[in-house]
């Protein structure tokens, strides 16, 4: 109670605030205007100033009879005299205008808080992925206080999330709302999206919407791509560093004509250096090639948005020993070296279409359409498993009003998600004649899901808006269940919100395809009781995950020394009443899957900061608690542990400087890591910090960019156990809970055109 009110007492004491001015900045374009996010809003010879939220909605401090600007890079800026019965303005900005050289250009957010939408989340905006290499949407996070991203062993350079102290496989990926980056791609999806390909990230935390699905425990992360309608005529990006990892990007679209444009999307990355700093004859990381080409089409009138295009990937990784080959690949135990190898080959091709029905206001249909064909060929020293899948997901959705009130919204609509699994995985048995190969184990699965759901949104007083959605969908496997979830937003002002949120959330575990980096080890794989080891057949089905999530934040916003403060408190608990355990400590020599039996939850505290110190100079800190707790069914019975691996906390401060009219940005970031728990035991990892910087130069067209990732060249010291003897039951590389190379320096180019 104490925590409640402090909390309370720290919101009345800034509810008091100036009388303000309230507008929106609007982008003019074609199509109509739409919101523009991060547009500068302030007060001529006067400074500090706010920045437009996603919907372009804005609030500043009342000032009768002054000159009010607004801005943003590209756009013609405009100003207004603003006199004492004005209390609501509109500003339609123009795009393609070269601002003037004597004019001072002053940068918005480049995080955005969205507070009018009830659901709790943040907007990455395209300038704050800037902000570091970005090569792909794994290193997007890096200046981001609630999401973690993290190497799951030691020799795959396989990436996770965490976020509210959970797996990744508890965030619903999406890419443009449609789920994605599931199953077996949710060890290398992370790697499959270009950094200079996305022109936003969308993260909530806790359960969102029932429009996009069942799955999302932690959160939902969702990836805008670069749009035909919107992106640049041509724009290349190219990345080295001085590990000889290489990158290329390249972008470009077509206006065909007022309705129709293209865009085509191209990316390859290699790395063909062994690196191995520890001294273990391991490589730190694998050798890599990629290749990732999209298309997509875009059809715009006045009711009717079509959006259509498709997607390649071809990926290698190999790595394991030094001098390790393809061509070793069939030579295993004593004498013979360790190798790993992750061939991936996907496919992909999507389908938006939406229709603004003329005959009724605020009434609209979107029909979402993705399919996925991933198939992956790998092998971990003596284990082999290979695996495809076959996804498709379908989201009809129907928006409209109650009556003639646009503050009484509903969304009503039904899904359909399809899932075929094939996989083979292959062991050995140990004997007098050493590593001998069992027969591979062929499960597979199927799944289909129908669901139908409705949403209704309702804004009261123009202060409070509820959100509440209910879904019911049918599992093949699982069987029908229903997915409850409420958002609750309340704005006292314009400077202070305060959201909750709560609801279900369920998932189907695939066992083997997101828990197969834990093979980069000696240990033999049990699920639900059976030991994967000559039994062909399929796998026994474990229980569906099931957990309840609250969270609550509050958002503050201050006027300090003429410039915004703008304070986070948030908390999240996580409840777990059905989970499926990975469990690699409770059992030597073995790798246990099961049915939850006892207490699984995860409790998130966090608080963030930000402010323009001085003109162009702006801090962000935030500092994370984690307590997120796990029970075992050990042979001594139950066991309620730590999450292994987790730290316990997370600080963080990220400082970004630019000079004027944007010729130079400085931007730092420092990562505290707290320390954690090692598996097996009650022994602990030490805590660790991590420090980034960058440094661009920005020219008219181009810009150069030049940084260091780990400045301190810190490094988990020994992050393979018994690395000397690959093929016995001692061998492990899945226990990382730091970072497995050190320090690394990069340059990189960036170049477009964009549109008259």
């Amino acid at each position: 109670m104490k925590y409640i009110f402090f909390v309370l007492c720290w919101w009345l004491a800034g509810t008091l605030s100036a009388q303000q001015l309230k507008g929106r900045v609007l982008e003019a374009g074609k199509d109509g205007n739409v919101g523009l996010p991060g547009a500068n809003v302030y007060w001529l010879g006067i400074p500090g100033g706010v920045a437009t939220d996603v919907d372009g909605n804005f609030a500043i401090e009342k000032r009768p009879n002054g000159r009010l600007i607004i801005s943003f890079v590209g756009y013609a800026s405009d100003t207004l005299e603003i006199g004492e019965k004005d209390h609501y303005i509109e500003v339609v900005l123009k795009a393609g205008h070269q601002l003037d050289e004597a004019k001072v250009f002053k940068r918005g957010q480049t995080t955005i808080m969205n507070t009018k939408s009830p659901v709790i989340e943040q907007v990455i905006t395209g300038e704050e992925l800037c902000k570091a290499a970005c090569c792909n949407l794994g290193e997007s996070f890096t200046t981001n206080a609630s999401v973690d991203v993290s190497y799951a062993d030691a020799v795959t350079g396989a990436k996770q999330i965490q976020l509210l102290g959970l797996n990744g496989k508890y965030v619903q990926m999406m890419t443009e709302n449609m789920p994605n980056f599931r199953g077996v791609s949710v060890l290398y999806g992370l790697n499959y999206v270009p950094g200079p390909w996305m022109s936003a990230i969308s993260v909530s935390k806790g359960v969102g919407s029932v429009t996009n699905g069942y799955e999302a425990i932690a959160g939902q992360i969702s990836v805008d791509y670069k749009k035909p309608q919107g992106s640049e005529k041509f724009y290349v990006n190219l990345y080295g560093s001085d590990e000889e990892m290489f990158e290329f990007n390249m972008n470009g679209s077509i206006h065909l004509n007022d309705k129709w444009s293209t865009a085509l999307l191209v990316h390859g990355d290699w790395m063909e250096k062994e690196h191995s700093m520890h001294h273990n004859g391991f490589l730190d990381m694998p050798k890599k090639a990629q290749y990732n080409l999209m298309n997509r089409w875009a059809y715009k009138t006045d009711a009717w948005f079509v959006q259509f295009g498709g997607k390649f990937l071809d990926e290698n990784r190999l790595g394991g020993q030094k001098g390790f080959r393809e061509e070793m690949r069939h030579q295993i135990g004593e004498g013979n070296l360790y190798g790993i190898s992750i061939n991936t080959r996907r496919y992909e091709g999507f389908l938006k279409v939406g229709y603004l029905m003329p005959q009724y206001e605020n009434t609209s249909m979107a029909l979402l359409v993705n399919y996925t064909d991933h198939d992956q060929e790998s092998y971990y020293g003596g284990y082999e498993y290979d695996a495809r899948q076959r996804s498709l997901f379908m989201n009809y959705i129907y928006q409209s009003i109650f009556g003639n009130n646009p503050n009484q919204k509903f969304s009503a609509g039904a899904s359909f998600n399809y899932d075929n699994y094939d996989e083979i995985f292959g062991d050995y048995k140990r004997t007098e004649n050493g590593l001998v190969k069992n027969t591979p184990v062929n499960p597979q699965r199927e799944e289909r899901v129908g669901g139908v759901f409705f949403q209704y949104t309702g804004t009261f007083w123009t202060k409070l808006t509820l959100m509440a959605g209910l879904r019911y969908d049918y599992h093949n496997l699982a069987g029908g269940f229903v997915t409850p979830r409420f958002h609750i937003a309340y704005m006292p002002d314009e400077m202070t919100t305060l959201k909750f949120s709560g609801g279900k959330g369920r998932r189907y575990a695939a066992v083997l395809a997101e828990n197969a980096y834990l093979l980069a080890s000696g240990r033999s794989v049990n699920v639900a009781g059976q030991l994967l080891s000559g039994r062909p057949g399929a796998l026994k089905n474990l229980d569906m995950e099931e957990a309840w999530n609250f969270g609550v934040l509050l958002n503050r916003k201050f006027l300090l020394f003429d410039r915004l403060l703008n304070i986070n408190l948030d908390y999240y608990r996580t409840d777990f009443s059905h989970q499926v355990v990975a469990d690699n400590e409770t059992r030597p020599g073995m790798i246990n899957f099961y049915n939850l039996d006892g207490d699984s939850y995860s409790n998130c505290y966090q608080v963030e900061i930000r402010y323009e110190l001085i003109p162009r100079f702006d801090i962000m800190g935030a500092y994370r608690y984690n307590d997120a707790r796990i029970t075992y069914s050990a042979p001594e019975g139950l066991r309620r542990v730590r999450t292994p691996l987790q730290s316990r906390y997370k600080g963080l401060i990220n400082l970004s400087y630019y000079t004027n009219m944007k010729k130079w940005q400085f931007d730092f970031t420092t990562q505290f890591n707290g320390p954690g728990r090692l598996p097996g035991g009650n022994q602990q990892f030490e805590s660790f910090q991590l420090m980034n910087a960058q440094v661009t130069k920005f020219f008219r067209k181009w810009s150069i960019y030049a940084g260091c990732e780990n400045i301190g060249d810190f490094t988990q010291k020994h992050p393979i156990i018994a690395a000397d003897a690959p093929w016995s039951v001692d061998f492990d590389a899945s226990r990382i809970w730091g970072p497995i190379h050190g320090r690394k320096f990069y340059v990189g180019l960036r170049f477009g055109f964009d549109r008259d």
